[in-house]
């Protein structure tokens, strides 16, 4: 079965009946490794053909459908066509015409590159693979097109009539018909990498920013780069079909939760008139995304906030007042969390506030806050969406209790997906990490409204053994740990490409004394503002890492003895520290 992008029932609703029986065709006749695209905009200019159809053995086509029947069509050339509507005749570009428009800005697009192109000999700077394009007359039977004149304006083999389309057509017979779009058969599929590339090219929106960018997305780029990063297919597929209503995403660390959450803030801000909310629980992450949002222009659309900024921002602009101080701050964000819940209830604060609420780390977020979160949603658009890592949960756990999202006023019930694959780490990082929270990642059912416990499952990306040194003293660990982020960055590694993830301000301390004086430059996590000229190591604490990633990762202070009592808590802490490593991790203690 091919692979639908959006999944067909999210745009069922805006497709006309042909659109709808040609996606069933080609997801049922056409084999797993086909890949469509339905009605996505494609390139930089947001052109929208009705179908992009691919196949790294056979090629790329471009498809438009039509629900004419015969008698609508009153004049046809090659360039236009007249159709008699129930508002008269139409004149408009023919759709073979606008066919062949779409297949040759695919074409300029991907000539660009040259890891596409054929780079020698008389066909050199054409496309690897063959590609074509061609027309579904949805409603127009090959016996009435062959019975007419179209064939002199609109070539046969570019058409695809209504029962060459059927349920009942055979599987050979309608493959033949696309097949007969392109002018030959590639003998050697295309390899990942170069898939990968092409939907770099043809789609902007999900290509991924390299660790080094700081960003969830790349920015547009003036050269093609050597290695491209884009969202796999799964995340591509639900990020386009998640639709309207609750949705909670259950991910592994390292699946792309918060990729996804991006790409729909992205285009919610295009589609909301209110503001859309982002919340998450640490500050590091609320500053990523927040300046990801701002470097595409969306800072006045897409609020982005942790929980507690938000609970203050909003006691402040209704006048509800603030707690008095306390030295206590759990206390003190007790209070200001319930005095919001109070001042919702009474109307003082309005609900319905964004037209979109998206919650990041959904783990770390309490029962009343998630409620309180889902109330802020615009009935009259109810898109809410929480990610959610049970795995990743570092706070407060214990009296969380079990959860049931539907008591909380999310109905995500039949809207729910879970993401076992983790992408972020190399298969050795990921096996140390998961070695060292077997306990806690052992999987749990759920019904679909509870919380189940997923493992993750490596993407089967390699990389370097992670390096384990066992050193007497905390100072012998900050002299390892800089000499060693000294050495990777004379091989090529750029400072903004390291991190130092530590337990506590009794390790931190003396790292970061150490770092210093040797020379490297280090942000504290407070500091770090994720801007391009930030070339720099960070430095956080495992509190504060998560929904990051770096390509190398230095955790000091991992062999401290703990109190029984405290055990699972720091091999989730260190589970969570390990997996921002994207290809080297290195842990001392």
């Amino acid at each position: 079965m091919a692979t639908l992008i959006p999944a067909i029932g999210t745009c069922v609703s805006r497709m006309t009946g042909g659109e709808k029986r040609l996606a069933r065709r080609l997801e049922d006749k056409l084999e797993e490794d086909w890949l469509i695209w339905y009605d996505v905009p494609l390139g930089p200019r947001n052109v929208h053909p009705d179908f992009v159809v691919f196949n790294p053995r056979r090629g790329l086509l471009v498809l438009e459908v039509k629900d004419w029947r015969l008698d609508s069509i009153q004049e046809i050339d090659r360039q236009s066509v007249s159709l008699l509507t129930a508002n008269g005749l139409k004149r408009q570009v023919s759709p073979l015409e606008q066919a062949r428009q779409y297949a040759h800005e695919v074409v300029d697009l991907l000539k660009r590159d040259p890891q596409l192109t054929i780079n020698s000999g008389r066909l050199q700077g054409t496309l690897l693979f063959p590609w074509g394009y061609g027309i579904v007359l949805a409603n127009i039977s090959r016996k009435q097109f062959d019975s007419t004149n179209l064939g002199e304006v609109i070539e046969p083999h570019r058409v695809l009539c209504q029962d060459e389309m059927s349920e009942a057509a055979e599987v050979e017979a309608f493959q033949e018909r696309l097949w007969g779009m392109l002018p030959f058969t590639r003998s050697v599929p295309l390899a990942l990498p170069q898939i990968d590339r092409i939907r770099w090219h043809l789609f902007p929106e999900i290509r991924i920013a390299a660790p080094s960018q700081n960003g969830l997305f790349a920015e547009d780029e003036l050269e093609i780069p050597d290695i491209v990063r884009v969202m796999d297919l799964q995340q591509e597929q639900l990020a386009r079909s998640l639709g309207e209503g609750h949705r909670v995403i259950h991910g592994v660390a390292g699946s792309g939760k918060t990729l996804i959450l991006g790409y729909r803030a992205e285009h919610l801000a295009k589609v909301c008139a209110r503001p859309i909310l982002v919340l998450c629980y640490n500050q590091t992450l609320a500053k990523r995304l927040g300046r990801t949002m701002a470097s595409k222009g969306l800072a006045d659309k897409v609020v982005v906030q942790t929980f507690h900024q938000w609970c203050r921002a909003q006691l402040l602009a209704y006048n509800a007042g603030l707690p008095a101080s306390n030295e206590d701050k759990n206390a003190f964000f007790g209070e200001m969390v319930d005095r919001i819940i109070r001042a919702v209830d009474a109307n003082i604060i309005p609900a319905g506030q964004y037209d979109a609420v998206l919650i990041d780390e959904g783990h770390d977020f309490q029962p009343a806050w998630l409620k309180l979160a889902a109330q802020m949603v615009n009935p009259a658009t109810n898109s809410l969406l929480v990610l959610y890592d049970d795995a990743q949960s570092i706070y407060g756990r214990d009296q969380r209790g079990k959860l049931s999202f539907k008591s909380l006023g999310i109905q995500a019930q039949g809207r729910t997906t879970i993401l076992k694959i983790n992408y972020r780490n190399t298969q050795e990082v990921l096996e140390l990490a998961s070695g060292i929270a077997s306990e806690l990642l052992k999987p749990t059912a759920s019904d679909e409204d509870g919380v189940p416990l997923v493992a993750p499952i490596s993407a089967g990306r390699h990389g370097p053994k992670p390096l384990l040194i066992k050193l007497p003293s905390i100072q012998e660990e900050a002299d390892y740990i800089a000499k060693h982020l000294k050495e990777a960055h004379k091989t090529g590694t750029p400072w903004s490409d390291m991190a130092v993830i530590y337990r506590d301000y009794g390790i931190g301390k003396p790292v970061l004394a150490t770092l210093r004086k040797a020379g490297i430059p280090v942000t504290y996590q407070d500091d770090i503002t994720f801007a391009e000229k930030e070339d720099t190591v960070k430095f956080l604490t495992m509190h504060s890492c998560k929904g990051l990633e770096f390509p190398l990762v230095a955790i000091p202070g991992a062999g401290r003895t703990v109190d029984d009592g405290r055990k699972d808590e720091e091999a989730r802490l260190l589970y969570v520290a390990m997996t921002r490593a994207t290809r080297e991790l290195v842990v001392v203690g």
